[in-house]
């Protein structure tokens, strides 16, 4: 073959490799805010402050639910309800839970209605427990087992959050800490029948540090938020490593909507060594496709690295496309609107 040919060719493969790579990937941090932060937007009763909160979803209905940790970043000992109903107008329609719970970290909402709870931490013989509830709080199912910490099939450490599958199958991802502790994704069967798990820490295809988030898209892949990895994993649902992606930085948090938009909270990113190590990204919420991985937005955490954690870790989205990012270190969940 000439030379000019080799050089078509090369220059093809290369053209090949650079739009396969999702668009985003190459500049982080540079995609436009088209939104305006809305703070205030809730009304609680007198005397009553947010906790610290990671969980946040919104119902079919419209409504957001919020389970915050009692105007703390723990329930133990309190007497408080967590489970706090909104309509999109902030105003408290009920809410629940109270001595049910330690440590509310994830929360999804299914369909007909039905409420998934994470209860990430143990105390009192509480907690470490996946809690299926009715709107009213009546408990219709748990996984795990009550304040006991384990990795086997019926007890969790640290669990994190539930993604549901269109057949029912629930997914759970457990553990909350880098090198020790659990660091897989448990599936059950939708009658909480264990089915498998996967994971295991490490940073290679399939392994985790600190799975902290699950998502479904529209083609039945399960996103996972590899949080101490800096990158999604997407998985097909007999645990089948498909795919990392990078360019939605650290996840704390994913949303993605019925139109495969996907919505990724980033709280912990920083340039400085150890913890949230990720050189070059800020924290923020970044805004794309799940189908192509593009990255159309991006919303910059107003106080970066101030602390561990800050702005947005649990994220949701209603139709309408405003977002609610859920925050641990300001006990806040805050409103996006797209201007």
């Amino acid at each position: 073959m000439p030379n000019s040919g080799r050089i078509i060719l090369a220059l093809m493969g290369i053209a090949a490799t650079y739009l396969a790579v999702p668009q985003g990937r190459a500049q982080p941090n540079s995609q436009p805010n088209p939104y305006r932060t809305v703070e205030n937007w809730f009304q609680l009763p007198g005397g009553r402050t947010m906790g610290s909160t990671s969980a946040v979803f919104v119902a079919p209905s419209g409504h957001i639910w919020i389970a915050e940790r009692c105007g703390a970043n723990s329930c133990a000992g309190s007497n408080l309800p967590p489970v706090l109903e909104f309509e999109p107008s902030g105003k408290l329609l009920r809410s629940w839970g109270e001595g049910m719970f330690v440590f509310p970290h994830g929360i999804l909402i299914e369909k007909d209605g039905t409420i998934w709870l994470t209860d990430g931490q143990g105390a009192n013989g509480k907690g470490q427990q996946v809690f299926k509830l009715s709107p009213e709080g009546k408990v219709l199912m748990t996984l795990g087992k009550a304040g006991v910490a384990g990795d086997g099939p019926d007890t969790f450490n640290q669990p994190n959050a539930v993604a549901i599958a269109p057949n029912g199958d629930i997914f759970v991802s457990d553990g909350h800490n880098v090198g020790r502790g659990n660091a897989r994704v448990v599936k059950f069967s939708k009658d909480g029948t264990f089915i498998k798990q996967w994971g295991g820490h490490g940073s290679g295809p399939g392994q985790f540090e600190m799975p902290h988030t699950l998502a479904f898209d529209s083609k039945g892949r399960l996103f996972v938020g590899d949080r101490g990895n800096n990158r999604i994993q997407i998985f097909d649902q007999d645990g089948k490593f498909l795919a990392e992606w990078k360019q939605f930085s650290r996840p704390s948090g994913i949303y993605i909507d019925k139109n495969d938009v996907i919505y990724v909270a980033d709280s912990e990113s920083t340039d400085k060594e150890g913890y949230g190590n990720n050189p070059g990204w800020k924290r923020g919420i970044r805004v794309g496709s799940a189908k192509d991985g593009s990255v159309a937005a991006f919303i910059p955490d107003p106080s970066p690295g101030t602390a561990v954690t800050s702005a947005a870790e649990g994220i949701a989205a209603d139709a309408d496309g405003n977002i609610y990012g859920a925050e641990v270190g300001p006990k806040d969940v805050k409103k996006y609107v797209k201007e």
